[in-house]
């Protein structure tokens, strides 16, 4: 291999070494990272809100209900192996969590949003006795 092929490969990854850099210094890849971790930290938040306490009031309200025990067994007619196990009661179990958290958020998000726009009509308001 010649010096400057050898020359040239260097500086490649000397150059995708600084593009990377680049890249990882942009502002949105570290606000990425924050979003990414703080959603962690809310999720726990989140599935302590809706499973110790929304749920139980959930489960009052519905009776007791709980489909995490329904399924639907089909047998193996090949006569090899256990039988198929189809958990729908899990499927229907997840669904009704998933509307009951997306609800506790957008009721939160919109009470967020409420007090924001307060926050600005007072700031606002300041803003126009100045002037």
């Amino acid at each position: 291999m010649a010096k400057s092929e050898e020359a040239k490969k260097i500086q490649e990854k000397q150059g995708l070494k600084a593009e990377f850099i680049e890249f990882i210094n942009r502002g949105s890849m570290i606000d990425l990272a924050v979003g990414v971790a703080v959603g962690g930290a809310f999720t726990a938040i989140v599935n302590s809100l809706v499973n110790d306490i929304v749920m139980p009031i959930v489960g009052l309200l519905l009776g007791g209900v709980d489909f995490t025990g329904l399924s639907l067994r089909i047998p193996n007619f090949f006569g090899t192996g256990d039988e198929a196990v189809i958990a729908y009661g899990n499927f229907i179990q997840n669904v009704v969590q998933f509307l009951v958290i997306a609800w506790v958020i957008f009721m939160v998000i919109k009470g967020m949003n409420r007090l924001n726009r307060k926050r600005d009509a007072k700031k606002t308001k300041k803003e126009e006795a100045k002037a």
